[in-house]
């Protein structure tokens, strides 16, 4: 067993124990008796994450080296670190695993065997191993030879002035001895964002466009993508029991088609109801999901999905196989439909609207949306922002190199891209309303099916948004945002306002960006 476990940055030999590969049943125990882990009254395994309840993107890094230097998108998304700093981390961790009890992971990302990357995930929890068991692809059998390894080692405090990092907590990267160190924050997401961001570094390169989105498909095979930040709606308004979810959170668009990075679902389950996200909930009443940071009734072990007073970022992880009409082989073809989530803070963006491709690469770049409380530490209520390519956190390229890759599929496969709004209308937050998922649902079958093509269309003046005047199951009158405001007047400063915002922030690329892409802006006039 001792040649399995070596690793040539990860010295495994002092720790008190090693446990490889363990299966789900074995996690449980394990986590049941040394991490605090509870069950809930179905068999649920309960977990807290501290104070650390969601990303930590300040102190994510990733190494600054002869092949990254000129890659990588510097800034404040990507900060960079020196390899000494990082060599120094890696020792220290390495020492830190002395006497320790561990857990060793050999999984898979990506579904499609042609981009499928092997990596080994080494964690101090037995959760956090259940975690990315959960989160990848789960081989038959165990491979021996990892491409990319994570080593998660949450007890283990950095040292800004030895470690060059912002905090005692730390996240980084490097993508040329592909090894991820993580240290001090018990948040499991880390782990797989982590790996997903060297996935999105890594495929440019083989012509294949990562994504940020959730996917799925119908009987016919017709393919549709879900772009959108956490909060959006991704893994909701995808989980339908009429069409087969391919996956829920990253995928690579080939030449192929599409493919899941993943094994399992991470959903937000904040306010998760039965009758609204039926396939959602069920999972969260089985043995092998993980819920996180839920309010638990400790006599009945009944969880309170409303109660977000640990954190409005209460998550369930669980196997993609869990939800019944999920895709086994995550792999399907070129998609017809692409579907742009925004929760729009302002109340301002219509609930759905057709997007030319110089519209969809304008706002595949703008990647607005709100932040939803808890998504990040900080963030206790929606917050307006722009995010690149619907997830700039985790895309270490040249915002531009993704917008190219997505434009040639577009336009390679003749896809139709909607702009979905599933934030407020008749106001802002905290005078309007929350659009109804019954109708986000309804807007969103008709534009998969087609049926929305046919509608007649009219122009938002400021965004030049095509809106339909009608749609099945939808009341006409919530299309057009502004006809939803008692104060119209109010309305318009409010779309001026919105449309500034939008130009400041494409400021950034409107000089690398077609001409076409730049007529795209709204009009502020």
């Amino acid at each position: 067993m001792a040649t399995l476990l070596k690793h040539p940055s990860i010295d495994l030999s002092n720790a008190a124990s090693v446990h490889y590969n363990l299966n789900t049943a074995a996690l449980y125990e394990h986590a049941l008796s040394n991490d605090g882990a509870r069950l809930n009254a179905h068999g649920a395994l309960v977990v807290e994450t501290g104070k650390f309840t969601g990303r930590s993107p300040k102190d994510r890094f990733i190494v600054k080296d002869d092949t990254t230097s000129n890659t990588v998108d510097w800034g404040a998304v990507n900060q960079p670190m020196e390899k000494s700093a990082f060599s120094t981390l890696k020792t220290d961790m390495n020492a830190a695993l002395k006497n320790k009890t561990l857990y060793v992971q050999d999984l898979y990302v990506g579904a499609d065997e042609r981009y499928r990357v092997p990596i080994r995930v080494i964690t101090e929890y037995a959760w956090h191993s259940l975690f990315a068991r959960i989160m990848f692809v789960r081989p038959e059998e165990p491979h021996n030879a990892p491409a990319f390894t994570v080593l998660d080692l949450p007890s283990f405090s950095a040292d800004p002035t030895t470690h060059s990092s912002r905090s005692s907590t730390v996240i980084a990267l490097d993508l040329s001895e592909k090894l991820v160190l993580i240290a001090n924050t018990e948040y499991a997401g880390e782990i797989k964002k982590s790996i997903f961001s060297a996935m999105n570094y890594a495929l440019p390169e083989q012509n294949v466009m990562p994504m940020h989105c959730s996917a799925n498909h119908n009987d016919a095979g017709q393919t549709a993508l879900f772009f959108g930040l956490s909060g959006t709606g991704k893994t909701t308004l995808s989980a339908d029991s009429n069409r087969t979810l391919i996956g829920d959170d990253e995928h690579g668009w080939s030449d192929a088609g599409v493919f899941n990075f993943e094994g399992g679902c991470y959903a937000k389950v904040i306010h998760l109801s039965q009758k609204a996200e039926p396939e959602i909930y069920a999972t969260t009443r089985r043995f092998g999901t993980i819920l996180e940071n839920v309010v638990m009734d400790e006599q009945t072990r009944v969880i309170d999905f409303d109660d977000g007073s640990k954190t409005e970022n209460t998550r369930a992880a669980y196997p993609i196989e869990f939800i019944p009409n999920a895709s086994r082989s995550g792999v399907a073809g070129h998609p017809d439909t692409v579907i742009f989530l925004t929760a729009d803070a302002f109340g301002v963006l219509p609930p759905i609207s057709k997007l030319s491709t110089a519209q969809a690469l304008y706002h595949f770049l703008s990647g607005y949306t709100a932040k939803v409380a808890g998504t990040e530490r900080g963030v206790t209520e929606p917050q307006a922002t722009f995010s690149t390519c619907f997830g700039s956190p985790f895309m270490p390229l040249a915002p531009g190199r993704y917008a190219e890759l997505l434009g040639e599929k577009l336009n390679t496969h003749n896809a139709q891209v909607w702009l979905v709004n599933t934030g407020w209308i008749g106001g802002p937050y905290g005078t309007g309303s929350r659009i109804d998922i019954a109708y986000t649902r309804a807007m969103i079958s008709a534009a998969l099916d087609k049926r929305l093509l046919n509608a007649t269309f009219e122009t938002h003046p400021v965004f030049g948004l095509s809106m339909p005047t009608s749609c099945p199951n939808v009341p006409a009158e919530l299309l057009n945002p502004r006809n939803t405001w008692a104060d119209k007047d109010a309305y318009d400063a409010q779309a001026r306002k919105l449309a500034s915002m939008f130009n400041s922030n494409f400021e950034q690329f409107k000089d690398t960006v077609s001409a076409d892409i730049n007529a795209a802006a709204p009009n502020t006039n």
